[in-house]
């Protein structure tokens, strides 16, 4: 969120406003994930952290009820798990799960034996929007793959409120229908049309999965990522018949699964 760290806040003022609206929105936590993307954002683990140990100063000073820790929107590469391994690409909030993001116009080869060698290794890769890539309905089945191997999905709120076009909310409604999707995230960048909010797109996908499913992906899986418990113990997505008897809401959305220090494009 702070100055020229990516595409996300482009100041201080920026950040503080975004973070004031995630918590009118019900926003409790928010996980810090700038690009790490060489050649155009050249992030490193040491400049993050400092980041958002300074931008926790300013939310102490500005009185804003927001807990921010960190990882990163990691680029995949043949170097993925050797930067996991060596700590030179963080983890989301130390813990086992990382921001996996594929590329937006090029289908990366291989990317299932990369899913499957972090797997291996103990890391549980979170494949980052991939309702908005390009090639995603031609590669539909890899992803579906990826998730039956154990690696989560990430859907990002706008896309499933049509913010990115309505091919990309049909994509987005798929996901959720075959019952893949772990984490609804804001991907907050900005004051305009990416905003740091995420009631209105975990109502709208309550009205897909149903309500309990809908909060554990704005609740139960991303509290699971910050305890770092092992995926086995976490309730797998479950597709439900919504039920018109519950309302959702600011107040059932207490803790989600926020990224205010940038994100994914």
């Amino acid at each position: 969120m702070l100055p020229g760290i990516d595409d996300g806040a482009r100041d201080l003022d920026t950040a503080l406003t975004m973070a004031r609206l995630a918590v009118e929105d019900g926003i409790t936590t928010t996980i810090c994930t700038p690009h790490i993307y060489p050649g155009l954002f050249e992030n490193t683990v040491e400049g993050i952290q400092q980041a958002v140990i300074d931008f926790r100063e300013a939310l102490q000073v500005a009185k804003i009820p927001l807990e921010v820790t960190y990882g990163a929107d990691i680029q995949i590469t043949p170097e993925l798990l050797q930067g996991l391994r060596a700590g030179s690409l963080p983890t989301l909030h130390h813990s086992r799960y990382f921001l996996f993001e594929p590329p937006h116009h090029i289908a990366p080869p291989g990317m299932l034996d990369l899913v499957n060698n972090a797997l291996l290794a103990g890391y549980v890769p979170v494949i980052t929007h991939p309702e908005r890539l390009s090639y995603v309905e031609e590669y539909y089945d890899q992803f579906l793959e990826a998730a039956s191997m154990g690696a989560w999905l990430q859907i990002t709120g706008g896309a499933l409120l049509g913010v990115f076009g309505p091919r990309v909310k049909a994509v987005t409604e798929r996901f959720l229908a075959d019952g893949v999707v772990h984490l609804l995230a804001s991907d907050g960048h900005n004051l305009k049309n990416r905003t740091p909010d995420l009631s209105e797109a975990r109502d709208a996908a309550a009205r897909c999965v149903g309500e309990e499913e809908a909060q554990r992906l704005v609740q139960e899986r991303p509290r699971a990522i910050m305890d770092n418990l092992d995926p086995s113990l976490v309730p797998p997505p479950d597709v439900q018949r919504p039920s018109k008897s519950k309302k959702g809401g600011k107040g059932r959305t207490s803790s989600f699964l926020g990224r205010l220090l940038g994100g994914a494009r």
